[in-house]
């Protein structure tokens, strides 16, 4: 199983019956994509991208750039740009404006309660980056013990290596597995989203990845190109929003960790 695309599953959590299926979120991915992007709407990106997060600059002796918040799906909590500002504070001003929004929302026209997710990690949630004109995602979510076995019937093993292939479990494409010193494990793979279906979404490549801790707890992410289809906000990346260097550096720093 990809943990990672059970990202939304959490988010559907309380939604109430399965007409917001997250797993519906991923179907029709591949074959549309491509034929889409060429006329993908730049109107539609400039309605969203008015007001969005900016990244602050660096260096020199400019001020930092202005921080606003965009509408898109519910209206965002006191602390979502609060959020929003601090992942933008640990990544370089190039990867474009982040602001944090609600994917269930968007694609399914869920309602704020619907949409609501649960956060253990202080920078948990599922932010828009927007960089030459394409809109690309983060997911970023910590899941502890409990909801790791409740998930898959046992915590999460730093041993276990996800680069194997196991049963007819899909394969992980470029993965890469590093043992930290710590007891930590961390896994990053590239993923086509290459899947089928009968939902209007689809999916663009992304990078995922997995950190887990010897407390049988662990981080799940996404770094994906964007979508397009039911409630797209632009045209997909050309690359994902954050490398493979930037998941493993935002992973392992002690910012995405609950405080105490």
């Amino acid at each position: 199983m990809n943990e990672v695309r059970e990202l939304l599953d959490r988010a559907a959590e309380g939604a109430g019956q399965p007409s917001f299926s997250a797993r519906a979120v991923y179907a029709k991915a591949a074959r549309i994509r491509r034929r889409r992007r060429a006329a993908a709407s730049a109107a539609v990106l400039a309605v969203v991208a008015a007001g969005a997060f900016a990244l602050p600059r660096t260096g020199g002796d400019e001020g930092p750039a202005p921080a606003s918040v965009a509408s898109a799906g519910p209206s965002p909590s006191p602390s979502a740009a609060d959020r929003a500002g601090r992942l933008a504070a640990l990544l370089p001003p190039d990867v474009g404006e982040i602001e944090e929004v609600a994917l269930l929302a968007l694609i399914k026209g869920a309602t704020p309660e619907q949409a609501r997710t649960t956060r253990l990690g202080p920078l948990d949630g599922q932010y828009a980056f927007r960089r030459d004109g394409g809109v690309g995602y983060l997911v970023l979510s910590l899941e502890d013990r409990e909801a790791v076995v409740k998930k898959t019937g046992r915590p999460a093993d730093p041993d276990e290596d996800l680069c194997v292939r196991v049963g007819q479990e899909p394969s992980r494409t470029d993965c890469e597995r590093e043992a930290l010193p710590d007891g930590r494990a961390l896994t990053t793979w590239r993923d086509t989203m290459d899947v089928g279906g009968d939902d209007s979404v689809g999916w663009g490549p992304e990078l995922a990845g997995r950190l887990v801790q010897p407390d049988g707890s662990q981080f799940l992410v996404r770094s994906s190109t964007g979508f397009e289809g039911t409630g797209t906000q632009g045209p997909l990346l050309p690359e994902p929003p954050l490398s493979r260097a930037q998941l493993k550096a935002l992973l392992t720093g002690p910012e995405v960790l609950p405080k105490g």
